[in-house]
């Protein structure tokens, strides 16, 4: 005698059997080169959007989809193209706004990439290719349980939808607020689902509690008003490159912990995880020691870091003995959960001023600050998550800390206070995002739609 399938039961076969499909799709998405930066072909932003438009009309979920550019508030110009998928809540249940984004970060070299960062390739269980993990895996991640969700409940279906697919949240998320303030009604949610972060491992899926803010900014440091040959002048002048290098390093504490006055550290524990591990998921050198202090996951989740990402100077093939009169660095700072990020990147401004040994002169520029955000886990919609996770992987879920930033979780909160926010993602720690060879985990991905189906579909049928 064959018993009649659950509905949860219904639910985990239709997103196992579209597996196949949104792999395929995602590879197809993977092809498409879609990066903010002004430096690369914008067009491919546009077919992106388009490719994801129509895979979101093809669902038979929403009752409007279409592409949108808002403007980038201070400016004269335009954000990149995100997508507005809606459907209205029926019969009282809640709405759902689903978030992910399809830009993507700039490959890097080519040379070191094993297979080509455009052309998807799967080896070893995982798919390679830019974008693969962070973040058109979590497009496809809706995108699939979406389609789940329609093929297993059908007419049925009253739960409220907003897919939003951000088109430029590796370029700052530049024109964020606008679109919020343009479609504020149109995007209003009750809960609201970011699939862009990660999972403490391959195997064991994470909700993520908190966030790191960021204070990004331009630093010239300027010390003469032309070149000077370094062997004529060198001992007697600074140039910029001295005065950047003196000037940088008191940024550290001799173990590599931040030593800004002003940064704030929050106090709250963190699960057990070693050195051996953090080597094996960094790729860290024999002998290389790990910096801080404290635990290895406070270090990462609940104090500041200050990274110099970029500079402006003489290349080593192009180098010949001269003084340096500036030099353009890039700082980026990731703040503790908690602290302004404007008040921690006037902290570091006040102490380079206060440290700048030589006098040079100091020019701050393309300040970008963004607050980190700490989850209120006391609501259904964090519970029902983790429920949901637990079926869809088989393991209980982790409360887990992120050291990296996604500032527009804090608009997020201010436009809509009273909704709940769920911060999840597809990657593990080997994905690799934003480094040559970013990968998605395939088992993950299947257990990830899983869960996300779940979820939904429970939604659907909550009753408040």
């Amino acid at each position: 005698m064959t018993s009649t399938p659950t509905p949860d039961q219904k639910l985990v076969d239709a997103a196992e059997g579209g597996i196949s499909a949104a792999l395929a799709d995602l590879g197809r998405l993977v092809r498409i080169p879609g990066i903010a930066w002004p430096a690369f072909d914008q067009d491919q932003l546009v077919r992106s959007a388009e490719a994801i438009a129509q895979l979101a009309r093809d669902t038979g979920v929403f009752d409007e989809v279409r592409i949108h550019r808002a403007a980038i508030p201070g400016t004269d110009e335009v954000g990149q193209p995100g997508i507005l998928a809606t459907r209205a809540a029926r019969n009282g249940r809640p709405t759902v706004m689903l978030y992910a984004h399809h830009d993507v970060q700039p490959p890097g070299d080519d040379a070191l990439w094993e297979t080509p960062p455009f052309e998807p390739t799967v080896r070893d269980g995982r798919l390679y290719g830019r974008g693969a993990a962070d973040d058109k895996a979590g497009v496809m991640a809706h995108i699939a349980s979406l389609r789940a969700l329609q093929e297993t409940i059908g007419s049925d279906l009253d739960l409220g939808i907003v897919l939003y697919i951000e088109g430029e949240e590796e370029f700052g998320s530049r024109s964020f607020t606008q679109f919020l303030e343009d479609n504020a009604e149109a995007m209003r949610s009750d809960v609201i689902v970011v699939a862009d972060s990660g999972n403490w491992d391959s195997e064991t899926p994470a909700v993520t509690v908190s966030l790191r803010g960021n204070a990004k900014f331009h630093l010239k440091v300027r010390t003469l008003d032309h070149a000077s040959h370094s062997g004529m002048f060198g001992g007697a002048i600074p140039d910029a490159m001295l005065a950047t290098i003196k000037l940088l390093s008191t940024l550290w504490n001799d173990n590599g912990s931040v030593a800004v006055a002003g940064l704030t550290v929050r106090d709250a524990e963190t699960p057990q995880y070693d050195e051996a591990t953090l080597r094996a998921e960094t790729g860290l050198l024999d002998g290389v020691t790990p910096i801080g202090d404290g635990t290895i996951l406070s270090r990462i989740w609940n104090k500041p870091s200050i990274t110099v990402t970029g500079i402006d100077h003489t290349s080593v093939a192009a180098a010949s003995n001269t003084l340096s009169p500036e030099v353009t660095v890039v700082v980026s700072a990731r703040i503790a959960p908690g602290q302004d990020a404007t008040a921690a990147y006037e902290a570091i401004k006040a102490h380079l001023e206060a440290h700048n040994t030589f006098g040079a002169q100091l020019t701050f520029g393309e300040v970008d600050c963004g607050d980190g955000f700490l989850v209120d886990t006391s609501g259904w919609a964090v519970e029902a998550a983790r429920d949901a996770m637990r079926d869809g992987y088989g393991k209980d879920p982790v409360d887990y800390g992120v050291g990296g930033s996604i500032p527009f979780i804090a608009d997020l909160v201010q436009r809509y206070p009273g909704a709940q926010i769920l911060v999840t993602g597809v990657e593990d720690p080997h994905a690799r995002a934003h480094s040559p060879n970013e990968s998605l985990h395939l088992d993950t991905f299947r257990h990830a739609v899983i869960s996300e189906t779940l979820l939904l579909g429970r939604m659907n049928a909550r009753q408040d």
